[in-house]
């Protein structure tokens, strides 16, 4: 009777094992040909937009003519207007998640608000359009600026970097805590000088994940108006007076490199989907970019941590 059970027992082990094994090869055939058709796009979207990468491309202003038309305004806008979500979103999404995690205190409230902050999360971004328009714009007017579409896209990507946030805190030791603690340290000296930097490689995910998001949107910003034809550039944030330091640019017009990709598809001569697809290319590297910049930094904080 035991040698038939534990044969029985081998058997369910075995199909186990085989089930196991066939689901983690179906998966990896699956990941492999995602990649591959991703690989496949990106690289049909180079050869066809290789040839308008010059430099006159990234000095240029669009152009009703193809061969003239440039993306100088496109790329200037969209740097500037990630460096204003990156640098509101960031700064309150990880003081939010702090909040949340280490002070708030665990009841009906807390819950709640942690079930509205997941779910923002995949709310549609036209509908961050839509709010900004009526806060942003008519509200507190500020126009269809460079600001209020910083704003916007902070505010899109906000749960993400909320919940990342949480879920790095969650996962470090609370080991770590009562050692802190131990020593004489304060909750607000443990959490900044412990907490944060063993987790802030785990929070630097979500910050790529929602800044990767953000560079690649367009219904929001159409919808707070921004502009499909732009040939100058903001006010320099650099001025040769005191005190050196201008923020006009914040509320000058604007467009971004998707909303001029698709004025430039939009178009009926052919000439002008090569640009299309030469912005799109020159967007992908700004994105990888970002990403680069943001992983190795957090290699850099993860490097040496252990526990």
């Amino acid at each position: 009777m035991v040698a038939e059970n534990l044969q029985t027992l081998r058997g369910e082990i075995n199909q186990r094992k085989l089930i196991n094994n066939l689901f983690a090869i179906v998966g990896l055939i699956v990941i492999l040909v995602s990649v591959l058709i991703l690989l496949a796009l990106i690289l049909q979207l180079a050869i066809n937009g290789w040839s308008r990468i010059t430099p006159e491309f990234f000095t240029s202003f669009p152009s009703r003519r193809a061969s003239r038309a440039g993306i100088l305004s496109a790329w200037v806008g969209t740097s500037l207007v990630m460096l204003v979500t990156a640098f509101f979103a960031v700064p309150l999404g990880i003081a939010s998640g702090v909040y949340l995690e280490e002070y708030a205190r665990k009841n009906w409230l807390s819950a709640l608000i942690e079930i509205n902050v997941t779910n923002l999360a995949g709310v549609p971004s036209i509908i961050y359009g839509l709010l900004a328009l009526g806060v942003f714009v008519y509200q507190f007017n500020l126009g269809e600026s460079i600001l209020a579409a910083g704003l916007t896209l902070a505010l899109l990507i906000l749960p993400v970097v909320i919940v990342t946030t949480r879920e790095a805190l969650r996962a470090i030791p609370n080991s770590l805590r009562e050692a802190a603690y131990a020593i004489g340290a304060s909750k607000w000296q443990m959490i900044w000088d412990h907490i944060l930097p063993y987790s802030f490689g785990s929070i630097l995910t979500g910050i790529i994940i929602g800044l990767s998001r953000a560079i690649g949107e367009t219904a929001p910003v159409i919808t707070i108006g921004a502009l499909t034809f732009i040939a100058f550039l903001p006010d320099s944030p650099i001025t040769s007076e005191f005190p050196f330091i201008s923020f006009a640019w914040l509320k000058a017009p604007f467009t971004l490199m998707p909303i001029q990709m698709f004025n430039w598809v939009s178009r009926p001569e052919p000439e002008f989907e090569v640009n299309a697809a030469a912005a799109g290319t020159v967007l992908l590297f700004m994105t990888l970019a970002m990403n680069g910049l943001a992983i190795s930094l957090r290699y850099r904080f993860r490097k040496g941590i252990k526990w």
